[in-house]
């Protein structure tokens, strides 16, 4: 068929990477070096905090355990590329490592999607439901919580990458952005993406809506209960709980929703990366600043850990 004479297998790609203009190629390595340096010591400190520090073993900080594991993970499928890039290094990426790329990032995005609504879960029964807290949230409720959460986002980054490294690539060899996310390789298949396109849009939709739906309803439930509190040290205590997983979960889906929830006709690709360079560098840098400043525990572990050493 001519569809098939006109069929090249691509075989590597091109990334554009993050920026053409040789003068800011140094201050961006530089930038993103630091960045990058904060989110490895920030989210590999929290996760060594938190499995040294038995009081730290609660529902709660074993999740933050695991968005810290997350974050780590996701900032580092993406930032050393995007490093050799600016250093002038290799912009071409085999079809494999593109497609592995692509795999851990939307996985582990994912988990963090679905993680962030079990700590807004996790955060209700604390504040609504304190007396039953300990016979809700068993072992086996929040490890069930953790183990879903990879379980559904490792099966859905199969499903996108299967979906879009069957297709072959005709068009081009060259990706706008500079890692191997989906909206730039869709526009680079054969195929009328149409339909394809609107699959993903309403898998995504679903992880983000689903989540976002248990957050805000675990939220509403949680400023009843605060509203209805008669002493001051209670509203408190209730805000702080809840504070940092609040500003953490802003951040996360106001990027998400900006960049993912728009349709691809109108993505410029150059305000792409910047929302890229956001939550896949930022947001993971911020994550176990957030948590950290705001909370005594995780102030009284380090510290405890500082003079024991």
């Amino acid at each position: 068929s001519t569809i098939m004479k006109n069929r090249t297998d691509v075989t590597e790609f091109i990334l554009l990477g993050l920026t053409n203009k040789p003068g800011l190629q140094l201050p961006l390595f530089i930038i993103i070096l630091l960045i990058y340096t904060i989110t490895l010591v920030g989210n590999l400190g929290m996760i060594l905090l938190i499995v040294l520090d038995s009081q730290l073993h609660t529902p709660m900080y074993i999740f933050l355990g695991n968005l810290s594991l997350v974050d780590f993970c996701y900032s580092s499928v993406v930032t050393p590329t995007v490093m050799t890039e600016l250093l002038g290094g290799d912009k071409i990426i085999s079809h494999n490592s593109c497609a592995a790329q692509m795999f851990f990032f939307g996985a582990f995005g994912t988990v963090e999607n679905y993680l962030l609504a079990s700590m807004a879960y996790d955060r209700y029964v604390a504040v609504c439901k304190p007396l039953h807290y300990a016979t809700i949230m068993t072992t086996s409720v929040y490890m069930g919580l953790i183990t879903g959460s990879y379980v559904i986002s490792f099966m859905n980054a199969s499903i996108h990458v299967a979906d879009i490294f069957t297709l072959s690539f005709c068009k081009s060899n060259v990706i706008h952005h500079f890692f191997c996310d989906v909206p730039a390789l869709m526009i680079l298949t054969c195929f009328d993406n149409q339909v394809r396109e609107l699959l993903l849009l309403s898998i995504e939709s679903f992880n983000i809506l689903f989540a976002f739906i248990v957050i805000c309803t675990s939220y509403m439930l949680i400023f009843v209960t605060i509203s209805k509190m008669h002493s001051a040290s209670g509203h408190r205590k209730a805000f702080s709980t809840c504070a940092s997983h609040f500003t953490a979960v802003s951040i996360f889906y106001g990027t998400v929703i900006f960049m993912y929830l728009q349709p691809s006709s109108s993505h410029s690709m150059d305000t792409d990366k910047v929302t890229s360079v956001f939550y896949t560098m930022v947001i993971p840098m911020l994550n176990p600043l957030i948590y950290s400043l705001r909370n005594k525990e995780v102030k009284n572990a380090f510290l405890k850990s500082i003079l024991h050493y």
